[in-house]
């Protein structure tokens, strides 16, 4: 719990630090005359400031809304493979398959000669 408050306050103070800092480079990029109405804008901004500190719940996601978004962009970002790639790809699965199917099937076949050569036993 305590981790999770100190990533709140950390995120807090950066987004501080960069209205500071946005603040501070639109005031070196106005001209004189405008500078005169910033404390204005300053303080709506530290009104601003306490009220976006506070957690809306309303406008929140659900988990499964949540999640369900973040599938449907990354199923956006994928590369499909084409068809031919996807033969491909599909033929040699099959092949591995096949071949370590026959290596496994060699291999029992090989320990149970072995067992009843050892014991003598028919199974």
């Amino acid at each position: 719990m305590a981790n999770k408050d100190r990533q709140k306050r950390s995120a807090r103070k950066a987004r501080s630090e960069e209205r500071t800092r946005v603040a501070a480079a639109q005031a070196a990029s106005t001209p004189a005359s405008v500078s005169e109405e910033k404390p204005k804008a300053a303080k709506s901004d530290s009104v601003a400031k306490t009220a976006s500190d506070k957690p809306v719940k309303a406008k929140r996601k659900g988990r499964i809304a949540t999640y369900l978004t973040e599938v449907r962009s990354e199923i956006r970002r994928v590369v499909w493979p084409s068809k031919e790639e996807l033969t491909n790809y599909s033929v040699a699965v099959i092949a591995t398959l096949v071949v370590f199917g026959v290596v496994i099937w060699l291999v029992d076949n090989g320990i149970v000669a072995a067992l009843i050569g050892y014991t003598g036993l028919r199974g």
